[in-house]
């Protein structure tokens, strides 16, 4: 343990940028009194947010996991139906399928991405099959349009999640207007950030007004304290919206950092025995969190933990959700090792907006140091 521990200054791994904007629509909301579901942020930032990533219907929700929620109810998805989704991704991704009563089918993921593996769902469609959940992780796209393809020919839903990819784009196109319908989480690690909160995009107006009316417990439009179907509340409050609202007018700035902080990160730690999450051919990555994946998996651990003394946080890649007790199953034995290479080697690393480049080299000289001494 080096004997100035203490005088290190925590490296987060992900601190948002809030700045002078959002703390003046927040003061707003609360001169209003409007601090709740109700005020003029609410649909001032689904419009800004649908605008930006250019699709027709935008409707915000509390968090991501309850967008992924009703996302596949307004689907129709339910009990003897089953979703593909990989197995390497954020356990919310699994359990929005079992939350709808839904049998969660997981695939592998590519090596090279760390993506959803469209030839995997190729060989898991059956008659079961009602939707394709794909993740794009850690900022990167999935092979969205041959996945869309795949789903149009067999006639079943396309379904993305994109927490973690806003600013990410497949061709020029923003991820999430691919799907059926698609969602976004804007919690405080997220590029933009509400500090709790969700969308559910989609060019199906239909499928909209079933979202609107699910995440509103359920309420008739026309008779006050009426409720039509068993819904939730689900609802974003003005004051998160405010929040979102502001920092869509960052989004340039934000994004450029981003690419900034990895563009340093990759130059730092070349000639090291890891590799580097990088942009595949024919996307942008967003580099919500730049990550690297060690060559050898038994150093991940030793290596985050020499991290920690020098107060640098960092985070393990998911862990493969096949091998939690919720869903673990004995026939999973000898399947999916991409999705457990990765899950066992991978880092993500101090990724903020608000990191300055000191920070950001100090992170890799302490990286090589594990490696060289």
């Amino acid at each position: 343990m080096p004997k100035n521990k203490l005088r290190y200054k925590n490296i987060n791994l992900y601190e948002p940028f809030i700045g002078s904007i959002e703390k003046k629509y927040v003061n707003d909301c609360l001169n209003s009194n409007w601090i709740s579901s109700k005020g003029k942020y609410v649909k001032l930032f689904e419009d800004r947010f649908k605008k930006y990533i250019k699709v027709k219907h935008a409707v915000s929700v509390c968090n991501g996991t309850a967008a992924l929620h009703v996302a596949l109810l307004a689907l129709g998805i339910g009990p003897k139906d089953e979703v593909i989704t990989p197995t390497f991704t954020y356990i919310a991704t699994a359990n929005s399928i079992d939350y709808v009563g839904a049998k969660v089918r997981f695939v592998d993921s590519k090596i090279s991405s760390w993506q959803i593996d469209e030839n995997e769902i190729i060989k898991n469609i059956n008659s079961k099959t009602k939707a394709v959940l794909i993740p794009h992780l850690y900022g990167q796209s999935c092979e969205v349009s041959k996945i869309q393809k795949i789903c149009k020919k067999n006639k079943i839903f396309l379904v993305e999640d994109c927490a973690e990819a806003f600013g990410t784009f497949y061709g020029k196109k923003h991820v999430g207007t691919f799907g059926d319908v698609a969602t976004f989480s804007f919690f405080g690690s997220k590029t933009i950030t509400t500090g709790e909160g969700g969308m559910v995009v989609t060019n199906n107006l239909n499928i909209a007004k079933k979202v609107n009316e699910l995440k509103m417990v359920g309420n008739d439009k026309e008779k006050h304290y009426w409720h039509n179907i068993i819904g939730y509340n689900y609802r974003m409050t003005n004051i998160c919206s405010a929040i979102g609202y502001g920092q869509l007018s960052r989004v340039k700035s934000i994004l450029k950092k981003k690419i900034e902080i990895y563009k340093i990160y990759n130059q730092n730690l070349k000639n090291l025995p890891l590799e580097m999450h990088n942009e595949q051919s024919g996307t942008t990555h967003s580099y919500w969190v730049v990550s690297i994946k060690l060559k050898n998996f038994k150093k991940r651990d030793k290596l985050r933990n020499y991290l920690n003394l020098f107060k640098i946080e960092t985070r393990p890649t998911f862990y493969p959700i096949h091998t939690m007790k919720m869903y673990y199953n004995k026939n999973y034995k000898n399947m999916f090792f991409n999705a457990i290479e990765i899950g066992r080697s991978g880092i993500n690393l101090p990724s903020g907006p608000t990191l300055t480049n000191v920070q950001i080299k100090f992170v890799c000289k302490k990286i090589k140091d594990f490696f060289y001494n």
